[in-house]
């Protein structure tokens, strides 16, 4: 009897022993596992500055991709399921799928793992991230981007002025949170690769513009054209990989022009040799120049010296012949067109309200002054038509979801981010160095 209390006695005690090693052994390996998640973090981080969110990310694409969705999971959540039900009301999950797997085999790897990352940082699922990103492609950016430089501006050096202008409507079903108020800034360094500052959201590895350390500025519109093919490399990843890599404005311009999927134009400057260009691509047409090319100034447009800018419509008559059959946007045929389901009438008059503002403005553009005029053209007061697309028709022309103004050279920035209530043209600025923010010391 004693003998067989001594045997349960140390049965027991070896399973209790075993069963905490068994114990220990599982949760040791769990605390390696997070460990190495933990150490994909390297020095990548999140700071507020000025009630911004900015975001450090650094190291190989797939490591710069976890950082990104692990320091901003609660964010990229919200966006996502923002994105995904705002795609089941306008469109289809299943088309935004469809578009993603047409376009993947034209995406850079590097993309992709950057992509990966964020799914994996912020425990989402990749289709649903790759879905959101498909978004675009599918809807439209009304944007209006412009460059000065030389004489157009009060120092001489060259600006780069940028309205992001894109839906305010859409919500996180469970929070009830927009995405503009998910907005952060990104300071990126891959290895190998250039230093950049992106505008964006959290879940986006940029959102159709940004700054390298190259002094290479760009700023991205959408412009509808029959002549369009899903099998390119997609202008987001296009973009990333200007400011990733290139060194100057050839290697920039060539990017652009390369691969070429649906209609887009693009405002893209280079500080170092202060001169912008506009650029216009479809499928198989590409239009370059810079202010004083001759189709600058193809009536209705006028050209502006040292300044270029561009809306949601092609100037180049071959590009504009692929999205509409009169090429004067503007007018009261353009005006009736309205009624047709046309919408390039606001557009031409976002154009030339915008481009008398710069005019008036000409010779003393700078930083505080180029957002300036952006600003108040936004509010609908400079234009009749604009005033009554903004009060009346409630037009999405004007729905700014960034505004920002740049020099490159000095690295000063300039910025505001819409809110839940408001336009970006409505609220604060935020000043900025981008070489400071380059500067910043990663082991915080």
């Amino acid at each position: 009897m004693k003998l067989l209390k001594k045997i349960i006695i140390f049965t027991t005690i070896f399973l209790i022993i075993s069963c905490y090693g068994e114990s220990l052994s599982i949760n040791k390996q769990r605390f390696v596992e997070k460990a190495n998640d933990l150490s994909l973090l390297k020095d990548g981080h999140l700071e507020l500055h000025d009630g911004v969110k900015i975001l450090f990310i650094n190291g190989t694409y797939y490591e710069m991709g976890y950082q990104h969705g692990f320091l901003l999971k609660n964010e990229i959540h919200e966006n996502i399921r923002a994105f995904i039900k705002r795609a089941g009301e306008v469109s289809s999950y299943e088309t935004l799928l469809n578009i993603w797997n047409t376009t993947k085999p034209f995406v850079p790897n590097c993309y992709i793992d950057e992509m990966q990352g964020i799914a994996d940082g912020a425990d989402i699922s990749f289709e649903e991230l790759a879905v959101s990103y498909m978004f675009v492609v599918e809807k439209d950016l009304n944007c209006f981007t412009y460059a000065a430089w030389a004489d157009a501006t009060k120092d001489g050096r060259l600006y780069h002025i940028r309205s992001l202008d894109f839906a305010l409507i859409i919500k996180d079903p469970i929070t009830g949170k927009y995405i503009q108020e998910n907005s952060v800034l990104i300071i990126r360094e891959p290895n190998g690769g250039l230093k950049s500052l992106i505008p964006s959201i959290a879940g986006w590895i940029n959102f159709y513009q940004g700054i390298n350390e190259k002094q290479l500025s760009i700023g991205v519109q959408v412009c509808w054209s029959s002549d369009q093919t899903l099998k390119g490399i997609p202008t987001t990843f296009k973009v990333q990989k200007i400011l990733d890599s290139a060194e100057d404005i050839d290697e920039a311009l060539n990017i652009l022009i390369s691969n070429k999927t649906l209609g887009w134009n693009y405002i893209i400057s280079d500080a170092k040799t202060c001169v912008g260009y506009a650029v216009e691509t479809t499928a198989n047409h590409t239009y370059i120049g810079t202010w004083n090319n001759s189709v600058e100034e193809k009536y209705p447009f006028w050209e502006i010296k040292n300044v270029v800018r561009r809306t949601n419509f092609f100037i180049e008559p071959t590009l504009a012949a692929t999205q509409r059959t009169r090429y004067n946007p503007g007018g009261l045929i353009g005006f009736l067109k309205i009624f047709s389901g046309e919408s390039f009438f606001p557009l031409w008059r976002k154009y030339r309200s915008m481009s008398k503002e710069i005019e008036k403005n000409w010779g003393v553009i700078d930083l505080n002054s180029s957002i300036s005029l952006l600003r108040k053209v936004y509010t609908g007061k400079t234009d009749f038509f604009m005033f009554i697309f903004v009060n009346f028709v409630k037009s999405g022309i004007l729905c700014d979801f960034h505004q920002w103004s740049a020099c490159p050279e000095t690295g000063d920035f300039i910025i505001s981010f819409a809110d839940a209530k408001n336009n970006a043209h409505e609220t604060q600025l935020h000043y900025f160095n981008i070489n400071d923010l380059y500067e910043t010391d990663y082991n915080i």
